[in-house]
């Protein structure tokens, strides 16, 4: 089977910093080859794969901002949708722009839907139903609209996480630095706690972080920028606690699959796909404000590690989310 991976080309895939999808994107064709298929990567230029690399865009628009994003997408989509003919499945992790090329080309088109922007995109994969072969990445995450031939929840690569029994004694933000993410609860959650805060990632909103977050940091608030993934793992691992106060229904959230793999349990707002990733009480704690976030950190201490690990590993793997997509395609094939 002759499959053609379609990542998108904000960054470069797998990503230097940030880049869910380009992540989950690597982690699918990294799966295949091990599994020996032939695999073809569309992505960035500098990208990284052990199939093929194909690009026609050589920096994700992200990383070099003399570039057009759309200009960059455009001729992105239209280089693996000439080439169409050469693959048996193209697997499309670039959200509904290619959709549009869909019907033009004979190849069949496996979209995963990483989550929805906003419901006015919806319209696009409507129009596609019948011939879009949607995958969504947890069951909070679909739409009443939309068909679907399956849900695969993202796998990651255990191998770069190390698995740590006994943490520290800081509680851990690692994500967006943006309202969604809430990383001004998660430093209220800290405050109530009296215990020392690591928050890493992007800053993605930077009037959000002059109001909500730069005021508060201190000693015991600290904000270490990006991680590398080097340094992403000592975090995770080291971690008392990751703190995931989301103010969206998040249609997943890599870190703390991520978290788990490395042992350390999660205390998230309940929104989104939380109620799927984390086990209650088990892997971690379901929460509805600060308050009872701060609460549940007393509780952190029950939770056992080594399970956190194990849950992760049966649930969200790499291998198990390769195993689920090659069903995906060979059931699309035989049809």
């Amino acid at each position: 089977m002759r499959i053609a991976v379609l990542s998108p080309v904000a960054w470069r895939t797998p990503p230097r910093h940030y880049g869910p999808w380009e992540q989950i994107a690597s982690n699918i064709s990294e799966g295949l080859v091990k599994r020996g298929f032939d695999v073809t990567l569309f992505a960035t230029g500098d990208s990284v794969t052990s199939g093929k690399l194909e690009s026609i865009v050589q920096h994700g628009y992200e990383e070099d901002k003399d570039t057009i994003p759309k200009v960059s997408e455009c001729l992105h989509i239209g280089n693996i949708m000439e080439k169409a003919g050469s693959f048996d499945i193209i697997h499309n992790n670039f959200d509904y722009l290619p959709l549009t090329y869909s019907r033009l080309v004979k190849t069949p088109v496996v979209t995963t839907i990483h989550g929805f922007s906003s419901p006015k995109i919806i319209p696009v994969f409507k129009k596609y139903n019948d011939t879009g072969h949607y995958v969504s990445i947890s069951m909070s995450d679909r739409s009443s609209e939309l068909k679907y031939i399956a849900n695969v929840y993202n796998g990651i690569d255990a191998g770069p996480f190390t698995f740590i029994g006994k943490p520290g004694d800081y509680l851990l933000y690692f994500g967006r630095i943006h309202h969604d993410k809430g990383t001004y609860e998660a430093i209220q959650i800290a405050k109530r706690t009296g215990m020392r805060l690591i928050i890493s990632g992007i800053i993605q909103d930077q009037a959000y972080f002059k109001e909500k977050v730069e005021p508060f940091l201190n000693d015991d608030i600290v904000f270490v920028g990006s991680s590398e993934p080097d340094k992403r793992d000592s975090l995770l691992g080291n971690a008392f606690a990751l703190l995931h106060p989301v103010n969206f229904d998040e249609p997943f959230g890599l870190s703390v699959a991520e978290s788990m793999f490395c042992g350390t349990p999660v205390i998230a707002f309940n929104r989104g796909s939380m109620r799927e990733l984390i086990l209650e009480g088990r892997t971690g704690f379901l929460v509805n404000n600060v308050e009872e976030a701060a609460d549940r950190i007393a509780a952190i201490p029950g939770i056992n590690r080594a399970y956190c690990r194990k849950w992760a590993e049966e649930n969200f793997s790499q291998d198990k989310m390769v195993e689920d997509y090659i069903k995906v395609y060979r059931k699309i094939i035989e049809r």
